[in-house]
């Protein structure tokens, strides 16, 4: 199996079924869990050094931090009913303690925070939201924590992307701190398919091919993009969501795609 796929397990004590941390992953800046609780389950923590963006996959919870307090939380049942999640913002040097109303699948997302902000909650009505691409790169855009909204280090979208499209496409990478023409951002895919037997496709490559490997991602499991390029493709029959979440040394989201595949941006009817 590639070292860039990483699968869930059994819950631990605290509901955790899969765990990324810098250390796992080879880096500095992301990590990603995911909890899946019974009702009535709670999960703490300290954040430390960390900030962390609470994500509401599916399901209702209560959340506190030490000064907030926010109660039934989140309205939707699975990633694919075609609205935002509810998700929390909590800084570091804090904490939080999430308790489930219902059966709730969280996820973790932390990077290196700076105490810059307050706890908040981030309302569906708070996540921009965007059709990006034309024809079959079209798909679904939900910014959950994006670089226009307060944070020290994380940015978080959903991508919801139809059955025989496209995604993260044209190819595009963002491995090199060379502002302002691209940011340097380690990432992770979190994956759910409608239905749950299906698979996505994912290529992650570099201009030298010393990075070159193509994926077979299943339900629940998460990819890890250190570097390089990474599109997405979704099998006809098959929806495929992910949550991507984003850090590194300096907070921008500046990409660049592959020059081969660039032409792709535009739309046939604009070609010459």
């Amino acid at each position: 199996m590639s070292k860039l796929i990483v699968k869930p397990v059994s819950p631990n004590k605290d509901g955790i079924v899969l765990a990324v941390s810098p250390e796992s992953a080879g880096w500095q800046y992301v990590g990603f869990e995911v909890a899946k609780l019974e009702v009535g389950q709670k999960l703490e923590r300290v954040t430390g050094d960390l900030e962390y963006c609470l994500v509401l996959l599916s399901g209702i919870a209560d959340v506190a931090t030490q000064e907030e307090s926010f109660t039934k939380v989140g309205d939707r049942m699975s990633v694919f009913e075609n609205k935002p999640p509810y998700a929390v913002y909590v800084p570091n040097g804090d904490r939080f303690e999430v308790t489930a109303t219902t059966a709730l699948e969280l996820a973790i997302c932390s990077a290196p925070g700076k105490g810059g902000f307050k706890a908040r909650l981030i309302a569906p009505s708070a996540a921009a939201q965007e059709t990006r691409g034309y024809g079959n790169l079209e798909r679904q855009i939900y910014n959950i924590l994006p670089e226009s909204e307060p944070a020290d280090s994380l940015l978080v979208v959903e991508v919801i992307t139809p059955e025989g499209h496209w995604s993260s496409y044209p190819p595009h990478k963002h491995d090199r701190d060379a502002l302002p023409e691209e940011s340097l951002l380690e990432e992770t895919y979190y994956y759910k398919i409608q239905p749950e037997q299906g698979f996505a496709v994912q290529r992650v490559y570099t201009d030298n091919r010393s990075l070159d490997e193509t994926l077979i991602v299943k339900n629940g499991e998460t990819v890890l993009v250190p570097e390089g390029y990474h599109p997405v493709s979704a099998p006809p029959g098959y929806e495929v969501y992910y949550l991507n979440v984003m850090a590194g040394p300096t907070r921008a989201w500046k990409f660049v795609n592959d020059e081969e595949h660039a032409w792709i941006m535009t739309k046939p009817s604009d070609r010459v």
